[in-house]
């Protein structure tokens, strides 16, 4: 069977190394049309620094990183115990965010109002509901003052998404079942703690998990699946267009080749995938137009340590949006990883933009430093002239799942179910992170697999 991926990306990849896994005999090839491939994963090093233009890492929680990094015979690195010192930007100023529930309840980082409203959640009565937006999600069971100096900076952190849009089903579906299945957070959280107790497995109800990477950073992982996959990676050449021809599809390519392919899968962003698309079914695209895609930038600064008067040896802090702020959030990357700075240097990366100000986010270069500069100083007493400057611009960052996802993604089930071996991949459906995407596409890979026997 022939297979043509489109996109190589995270996604793209993977379900190309998953597919050989399973079948070596297949022919499988992935075009893309950048230069280089790892789609949101590119990692840069430049003079001694290694950045990440997107995403720094992934959690241990679930296998599926960790499982295709053994497969490729590369060894994931540990994130450094700084990582669990993490802030959040209040009143204008840095607040460590307390580490277990009893030190939080403890903390003033809440008032006491806040607090209260916060433990008062068991009495909130269950909710049944397709669908409702993070923010009145929160402040109907938590309270707005959880919701503005947690939930909305981790929302920001994770998503770049604004709470008041995002859907709590699709963005945070576990707790969305919280409620769903057991009335409740903390009941939720309860009954997970005696199940635990009984089964003696441990089954987390949030995200939980170690923070890992590589030691090359997180394009390590893509340098080694393309180097696994060889000449079957196509770069600079994009899918155009797509035909059925028979019991066959006929894929246009960028360099204006025709290629036959039993099965056709779009690991594209979705705005790519819907311009592809748009002659074969424009039911499809019209879904897929619909997912946005707001910019980001991204700056990182080095420093001689001995410049700062400061602690640097922490995780970073994020910005809630009612500190009117132009920072997204800032990582303190060489204390999160070794080898991320040359020796005796620091390396503090900021990001600017996503949903709620999306025109920060296509800044000129210039501007994206002055602007991250002046915030570092103010928020983080971060004064020194940088070493060392490096930026990178997302014009289409992060999908967002609005609202109302479940239902998209529902009837792009139905659609895409009438055109036989042809599936959507990628960040724009089931999960954004590297572990959903890695494991969407080796479900995928089953799928496509196990279909053709």
């Amino acid at each position: 069977m022939r297979v043509i991926i489109a996109g190589a990306g995270i996604s793209g990849l993977s379900l190309a190394f998953g597919l050989l896994q399973r079948d070596p005999k297949l022919d499988v090839t992935v075009f893309e049309g950048e230069k280089q491939a790892g789609g949101k994963i590119r990692t840069e090093k430049v003079d001694g620094y290694l950045c990440e233009a997107g995403v720094n890492g992934f959690l241990d929680n679930k296998p599926s990183t960790l499982e295709l990094a053994k497969s490729l015979n590369i060894e994931a690195l540990k994130s450094n115990d700084s990582s669990r010192k993490r802030y959040i930007c209040l009143d204008g100023e840095l607040k460590r965010i307390p580490e277990t529930p009893v030190s939080f309840l403890m903390s003033n980082f809440l008032s006491v109002g806040g607090r209260l409203r916060m433990m008062s959640e068991f009495f909130v009565p269950k909710k049944v509901y397709e669908d409702e937006s993070l923010e009145e999600f929160a402040v109907r069971r938590v309270g707005r003052e959880f919701l503005e100096k947690l939930l909305d900076p981790m929302a920001s952190g994770i998503y770049a998404g604004d709470p008041a849009k995002m859907s709590i089903r699709s963005c945070f579906g576990k707790v969305y079942d919280l409620e769903q299945k057991h009335g409740g957070l903390i009941k939720g959280f309860m009954a997970i703690g005696k199940e635990n107790k009984k089964s003696g497995k441990k089954v987390e109800a949030g995200p939980g998990g170690t923070l890992m990477s590589f030691s090359g950073g997180m394009g390590s992982l893509v340098d080694a699946l393309c180097n696994s996959l060889g000449s079957r990676v196509k770069t600079g050449n994009a899918v155009k267009g797509i035909e059925k021809k028979g019991s066959v599809y006929s894929v246009l390519t960028e360099d204006g080749s025709w290629h036959e392919a039993d099965c056709v899968v779009f690991a594209s962003p979705a705005y790519n995938t819907a311009e592809i698309m748009a002659d074969m079914d424009k039911g499809i695209a019209d879904i897929l137009f619909e997912t946005p895609y707001p910019p980001l930038s991204v700056a990182a600064f080095g420093y001689k340590k001995e410049k700062l008067k400061i602690d640097t040896d922490l995780f970073g802090f994020l910005v809630p949006g009612k500190e009117k702020r132009k920072l997204l959030g800032t990582l303190y990357d060489s204390s999160i990883f070794t080898n991320r700075a040359p020796e005796g240097y620091v390396m503090l990366r900021s990001m600017v933009g996503g949903a709620r100000q999306p025109e920060l986010g296509m800044m000129e270069p210039d501007k994206l430093v002055s602007t991250v500069r002046a915030e570092l100083k103010d928020i983080a007493k971060v004064d020194p002239e940088p070493d060392f400057i490096w930026t990178y611009r997302w014009e289409k960052a992060i999908p967002q799942y609005l609202v109302g996802h479940h239902e998209k993604l529902a009837a792009l089930d139905e659609k895409i179910s009438k055109h036989k071996n042809i599936y959507l991949a990628g960040n724009a459906y089931r999960g954004v992170s590297v572990n959903d995407s890695i494991a969407n596409s080796m479900e995928l890979a089953d799928k496509i697999v196990q279909g053709n026997r």
